[in-house]
């Protein structure tokens, strides 16, 4: 089975964490005075509904049924309480409105303000999270479930809200108007309820498990789309297909069972709201007949109580509609929290790089970008950035019960390149995710000009290695824009200094618009040694004392390849190298070649040293044996 699929059908469930409410109502309650406004207007909007319907007892009474009596009838007070009606009424539109527009600005501003935080916490999460969780489940906290939150923020909470009013206020009224009734109301309400309760806590569950399978779906479609040309290649439409169905299937099996409850849920509190106002109607007849003061309760009294009732059974119906709605955004809003609860990556160095100039022999600290860097320890003493790197006697795994380095120690003074090489699973690519901290040593230790890399601020560490690796990302914009994503602040002359410098020059002058064509989708309508080239321009303009090539030249051709390697020849001039390498032929000139196997460093020399010795690398160079 796709391992994609297996991690899919692994995601844990994320239940609905105790506090989600509450975290969520802090966004939401940054917007104190608006949402007040609203809270005042729904008040407003519901009290004027419920007093225009208990304004009908009045209308019926005391002017219909003496008009309709009359023999000389005057409309004209007829008139004026139609006029105080449509009054009430208009006032209820007006803030319906209000209240209505104002949750679009709440809405907006909380799920912004969501996204924001989200992403912020996003970049502070270490690389590791973003190997264990699938990419496109990541991508549906910031479209599925920031959609069913906008759902419930500007339709469901103000909706529950109204309803709750209305229904609280209606009560009032019924009780004003017969207490006998409102009885009988309430023991139909109580069988309502409890009936709704039932299909309520049903649909709620697979609403929940819908949001989990929807994060599975992207996930999985994510991957299918990055590897299409894989697929077709092999011929694997029918494998994925199957695949797909299998997680599919799950969704929609979650999504049925959650909407089929749902939409039972509404017409049958429909239809015994519908039960409820003939029960009420029939006993409003009984207790006129034949309660002795059932001349108390007037014709205007029955059809006022029958308009209530409608309107106290349509906001419960309304609360059950959108329970439904609550809960799958509380489980949306709960898979959003849970990413912003990730222990972000911890950064405890001290240790900073910045730019120097030599001024009467020594070293010192200036604000402006040179071609110069220094380590800045926190005594403030300034120690000159050189590119020394060394392992000492590191042993490392990506998880506690499997190490993929064994008792790992090298060094690389200064300008000097070293190369390594080995199958795959070796643990080539692992050396170079450490030396970037990607992930920190857990026994050992690497220093950086002597320095422990754990004591050095990682964001400057990082500034401080340039990567060539095989897969290049470059990303929506211009070609001069993706040249200076290693340095923000410089002029246009120095990134196309940096191209010539990549041997990039020429091609992209020869684009439409030369240095302003502007790329998207990874760069995907330029070859992949025009895609290499870029990075190796990128990091040119870095111009950083330590490289890292990973497989750079491993995808291209080899005519383009020449092409690639001058440029990274240029570059890697008098720095500190670290290269990854399938092709022997682009690390012959390395100071020393690590052979690898197993997480262990089995043989290292010279390319003529080991060729010497007939061993591993003899063997991978000779063509008797040939890397995985």
């Amino acid at each position: 089975m796709n391992n994609k699929v297996k991690m899919a059908q692994g995601i844990k469930k994320q239940p609905i964490k105790k506090g989600t409410i509450k975290r969520l109502f802090k966004y939401i309650f940054k917007y104190k005075i608006t949402i007040f406004i609203v809270i005042t207007c729904i008040i407003i909007n519901s009290v004027a509904e419920v007093y225009g319907q208990l304004f009908l007892k009045t209308l019926i009474d005391k002017y219909i049924v003496p008009l309709v009596n009359s023999s000389h009838p005057n409309f004209t007070p007829l008139i004026n309480a139609l006029l105080m009606m449509a009054g009430i009424y208009l006032m209820a539109i007006i803030t319906m409105y209000i209240y209505n527009r104002l949750m679009v600005n709440i809405t907006q501003g909380v799920l912004k303000s969501i996204r924001d935080d989200m992403f912020q916490k996003m970049e502070k999460l270490p690389i590791r999270y973003f190997d264990n969780n699938s990419h496109g489940d990541i991508m549906s906290h910031y479209t599925n479930d920031t959609d069913t939150l906008r759902q419930m923020i500007s339709q469901s909470l103000p909706n529950t809200f109204a309803s709750l009013i209305a229904i609280i206020s209606t009560f009032i009224s019924m009780i004003y108007l017969n207490f006998l009734l409102t009885i009988v109301l309430v023991i139909c309400i109580f069988l309502m309820l409890l009936i709704s309760s039932k299909f309520a806590k049903k649909s709620g569950k697979y609403f929940v498990a819908q949001q989990q399978s929807l994060g599975k779906v992207n996930g999985f479609i994510e991957e299918m789309i990055d590897g299409q040309k894989v697929i077709k290649v092999f011929t694997h439409e029918d494998v994925v297909k199957k695949d797909f169905d299998k997680i599919n299937n799950e969704l929609c099996s979650n999504s049925t069972k959650a909407n089929v409850y749902a939409n039972m849920l509404m017409p049958m509190m429909a239809n015994l709201g519908n039960i409820t106002y003939v029960i009420i109607a029939i006993f409003g007849g009984l207790f006129a007949i034949f309660l002795p003061n059932g001349h108390l309760i007037t014709l205007g009294t029955i059809a006022a109580f029958l308009t209530l009732t409608k309107s106290f059974t349509f906001p419960i119906t309304r609360i059950s509609q959108q329970f439904n709605f609550i809960i799958m955004a509380l489980s949306g809003a709960a898979r959003i929290f849970d990413l912003m609860d990730q222990t972000p990556e911890e950064n405890n160095g001290k240790v900073k790089l910045v730019n120097v100039e030599i001024k009467d022999g020594k070293l010192t600290e200036v604000d402006k970008t040179t071609s110069k860097w220094a380590w800045k320890m926190e005594s403030g003493k300034l120690i000159e950035l050189k590119g020394d790197v060394r392992f000492n006697n590191v042993n490392f795994g990506y998880v506690k019960e499997k190490e993929v380095l064994h008792d790992i120690s090298l060094y690389a003074k200064p300008g000097q390149k070293i190369a390594f090489v080995g199958s795959t699973g070796a643990g080539k690519t692992t050396i170079t995710n450490l030396i970037n901290a990607f992930y920190d040593v857990e026994d050992g230790s690497i220093t950086y000009d002597g320095i422990d890399i754990r004591l050095i601020d990682k964001n400057d560490l990082r500034k401080s290695f340039g990567m060539v690796l095989q897969d290049t990302n470059l990303f929506t914009g211009t070609i001069m824009d993706n040249i200076r994503y290693s340095r923000l602040d410089a002029t246009d002359e120095e990134c196309i200094k940096a191209a010539k410098l990549a041997n990039a020059d020429y091609f992209i002058r020869n684009l439409p618009d030369g240095y302003d064509t502007v790329i998207t989708s990874n760069g995907a309508s330029l070859s992949q040694g025009q895609r290499q080239l870029l990075a190796i321009a990128r990091c040119a303009l870095l111009n950083p004392p330590v490289m890292i090539l990973d497989e750079a030249t491993s995808s291209i051709d080899t005519r383009t390849e020449k092409i690639v390697q001058d440029g990274m020849d240029k570059l890697m001039d008098g720095r500190t190298v670290f290269v990854i390498a399938h092709r022997l032929s682009t690390i012959q000139n390395a100071k020393a070649i690590m052979v690898m196997e197993n997480g262990k460093i089995i043989e290292r020399g010279t390319h003529e040293d080991l060729l010497k010795e007939k061993g591993e690398y003899y063997n991978l160079y000779t063509g008797k044996l040939e890397l995985d």
